[in-house]
């Protein structure tokens, strides 16, 4: 008869969070990476200095949310008439009556959402990255933004914006604005913020008892 085997530690243990499988941890090296077997999502994946980085892309959308929801986004001439809108302008766009409803849903999901998300990101890391202990309700800070991340829907507003200007260019003149600009360098820097930030090295930072 064999002794049965000793239970592994959950400090020890990692489990995919799409598909439930868990497995024994092993921290990679920097610039490798952990990967399920079952559904390849990625685990675990430490860069150099992926901090500073994280949090200076993380100023740059802030900044470029803001200037892209106030500048023009878009400039229609037809017939004569000429008209300027930014990316607020057309969130709001059917804020009186019934439809105020929808008017708020799509200014939050282009703008409040992903603006939120680096907020409560910045909240987090800056504290990290500077080697202090991690912030006040930094953990459910963090899984707030994690939360948030499916509603965070700026691509898809860049996406509708593009199939919509192949219909309208048949009608009338259109012209970019310096926020349509700016919201497509903001697309790029929220895909590379995503791609360049470890969770499960955020999660194992805020588990780590504060210093004395």
């Amino acid at each position: 008869m064999t002794a049965p085997a000793a239970p592994i530690p959950r400090n020890d243990l990692i489990v995919c969070p799409h598909c439930d499988a868990a497995y024994t941890l092993a921290r990679p090296g920097h610039g490798e990476r952990a990967v399920c077997h079952r559904c390849h999502t990625v685990l675990i994946m430490p860069r150099r200095k992926a901090g500073l980085q994280i949090i200076a892309l993380s100023v740059a959308i802030v900044i470029l949310i803001t200037a892209a929801a106030i500048f023009p986004f878009l400039s229609i001439a037809v017939a004569g008439a000429h008209n300027s809108v930014s990316i607020l302008d057309a969130a709001l766009a059917f804020s009186d009556g019934p439809l105020v409803v929808l008017s708020l849903a799509t200014a939050a999901l282009i703008i409040f959402v992903p603006l939120a998300r680096v907020l409560l990101s910045l909240y987090v890391l800056v504290p990290i990255v500077m080697d202090r202990p991690p912030a006040p309700q930094a953990a459910q800070a963090f899984r707030l933004a994690e939360a948030l991340r499916p509603w965070s829907m700026a691509e898809i507003f860049a996406i509708g914006c593009a199939v919509a200007l192949v219909k309208v260019s048949d009608l009338a003149d259109v012209s970019f604005g310096p926020a349509f600009w700016m919201f497509a360098i903001l697309v790029v820097l929220v895909v590379v913020q995503d791609n360049f930030l470890c969770r499960w090295s955020v999660w194992n930072a805020l588990s780590k008892p504060a210093k004395s």
